[in-house]
């Protein structure tokens, strides 16, 4: 175990590209932005503690919270993962998790550049029920979007343990030095080009990306990661944070966030001052419903 003195993360296991967050001051090393430039993700151990996920858990749960807007994504192969999607951070719990400093200034300095709320999503992969995804870039997605730079990531928080039992992602390092894939219809979903996939498979890493609750994925938005169903006796949820970089927001609206003005940054201790907080107002909800997008609180 490496400690770099000009950052407070603890190096683990470089070759995950695995850090650990000690609960002060999240400075970016870098060696943090090269794993992040040449491999496309970064692992950062601890981002929250047990408190905060307990925190997080209460808010998004109970009564007229953001899981009573949960939809579904058949996998097709009898399976559903469900998801809670927002666009605008709001002033709930949610809200102010993306603000801290540790998840947004960390991805401004991994892209490089300023950086804006695009949105979010609670992703819930239930006990034996939970649906896989096939092998995608969020970029494969977001093109289609309006975003014309693939100058974008997503931080993935695991709320539970996740493991290759209970459906974690996996992860092609450096696929996203490869450029957005074709995408399109795959298993009922939209995947990418799977001919591409198999000869990029061949080449490079397939890392299995198991978290501990409270860890985080800080992960490009080229990046190729799937995941399988959940077929374990445990419930496989997370809450993703995604930001765009403000030179880059949409020319034109289709569903997802524009840049409107700098994001208000928070102290990393924010989720404990402030506590459980299920005020949605202003958070831009999205549903899905028979192909199309229902917006709630916007």
């Amino acid at each position: 175990m490496q400690f770099d003195q000009n950052t407070c993360i603890l190096s683990t296991m470089p070759g995950l590209n695995e850090y650990y967050y000690d609960g002060q001051e999240l400075v970016v090393s870098d060696q943090m932005k090269q794993d992040f430039k040449q491999d496309g993700f970064i692992i950062v151990r601890n981002l929250l503690s047990q408190q905060e996920l307990a925190i997080v858990e209460e808010a998004v749960n109970g009564p007229e919270s953001l899981t009573s807007f949960a939809y579904g994504h058949d996998d097709g192969e009898g399976r559903l993962a469900k998801m809670c999607l927002w666009n605008n951070p709001g002033n709930d719990t949610t809200g102010v998790l993306s603000r801290t400093r540790k998840l947004a200034n960390t991805s401004k300095e991994l892209l490089g550049a300023d950086v804006y709320h695009y949105h979010s999503k609670l992703m819930m992969k239930e006990a034996k029920t939970g649906g896989k995804f096939v092998w995608h870039q969020d970029y494969g997605y977001w093109y289609n979007f309006a975003c014309l730079y693939p100058d974008m990531l997503t931080v993935f928080i695991a709320m539970d343990k996740t493991d290759q039992e209970n459906g974690c992602l996996q992860i092609l390092r450096g696929s996203h030095r490869c450029g957005r894939l074709d995408h399109g219809v795959v298993a009922g979903q939209n995947g990418a080009d799977l001919k591409r996939v198999a000869a990029l498979e061949a080449v490079l890493d397939t890392v299995f990306v198991e978290l501990n609750a409270g860890d985080a994925l800080f992960f490009h938005s080229n990046l190729l990661h799937t995941s399988s169903a959940n077929v374990s006796q445990r419930r496989r949820w997370a809450i993703l944070s995604c930001y765009n970089t403000t030179h880059n927001s949409p020319h034109e609206k289709i569903i997802h966030a524009h840049y409107e003005e700098p994001l208000r940054l928070l102290d990393n201790d924010a989720v404990l001052k402030t506590g459980v907080n299920r005020d949605l107002n202003g958070k831009d909800i999205v549903v899905k419903t028979d192909g199309n997008y229902v917006h709630y609180f916007s």
